[in-house]
């Protein structure tokens, strides 16, 4: 069960609040941002701005892809109380869009294989996940880490899954399946097959989910599984921290291999 909408939505603007923080405390916006190194905090800043307005009209525009929002739109400014500005409007602009269509307006997105649908709500869904990432990455940079808000994060790990990992493109390599374990209590599973990825929630640690039991009674236990707070299991996934901060049991090849497979090649 995913965040409802009016939930995303709160938390979006409280994400975008935050970065903004971040920003308007840093000595200086040319510093280098550790998670992303080839950005400066300007760079970051530009980033989550014209990304927000970009979705913002894909929101808009519903199921037909919309031409960029950034082309021939200002630049984001220098100036940091006019940036801080910007970003700001950014955010509203985005909020705005999502209101205006509500949860399940059909709408463009790049994940048309995932388990994810094709709908405003998702796009809502994956945009916290995207602030609430980047925002870790402006925290950072400033020397102030957070980890992400609990509620945020349990639905990042799902939402990761769903979106960014399943795929119907078959797994190259032999059937396998990744369990992550969030130490608030709550477990998924990946299943890796020549049908390609699909994720589900295990009904509590250590069991299989009855949809995956069925299409693989041989899939008992997984090959590996990794455990640790919901916020560092979407910051791994984000390969923001790494893999060794969280507790592992099993082949790590698995997880390996698994983060440097392209579904699209």
């Amino acid at each position: 069960m995913t965040l409802e909408f009016p939930v995303l939505l709160r938390l979006i603007d409280e994400r975008s609040t935050a970065f903004r923080a971040a920003v308007a405390s840093a000595p200086s916006l040319d510093v280098q941002v550790p998670t992303c190194p080839e950005w400066t905090l300007f760079d970051l800043a530009q980033h989550i701005g014209d990304g927000r307005r970009d979705w913002a009209a894909t929101v808009a525009a519903g199921p037909a892809p919309a031409k960029s929002a950034a082309e021939g739109a200002p630049a984001a400014p220098r100036e940091r109380e006019a940036l801080l500005a910007w970003l700001a409007e950014s955010t509203e602009q985005l909020l705005d869009a999502l209101r205006k269509a509500g949860p399940d307006r059909g709408c463009w997105t790049w994940w048309g294989t995932s388990q994810s649908p094709q709908t405003s709500g998702a796009v809502a869904r994956h945009q916290l996940q995207q602030m609430a990432v980047h925002t870790y990455d402006a925290q950072i940079t400033v020397g102030a880490p957070q980890p992400l808000p609990d509620e945020v994060a349990l639905d990042g790990v799902d939402e990761f899954l769903s979106t960014c990992v399943a795929t119907t493109s078959a797994w190259p390599h032999k059937p396998a399946a990744v369990d992550f374990h969030a130490s608030e209590g709550r477990s998924w599973r990946l299943s890796l097959s020549a049908d390609g990825a699909r994720t589900a929630r295990l009904p509590w640690p250590g069991t299989m989910p009855a949809t995956a039991a069925g299409q693989d009674p041989n899939a008992a236990a997984a090959f590996f599984s990794a455990r640790g707070t919901a916020s560092e299991l979407v910051l791994i996934l984000h390969d923001r921290i790494p893999i060794n901060s969280l507790t592992l049991d099993g082949d790590r090849r698995l997880f390996e291999q698994l983060s440097a497979w392209d579904p699209d090649e």
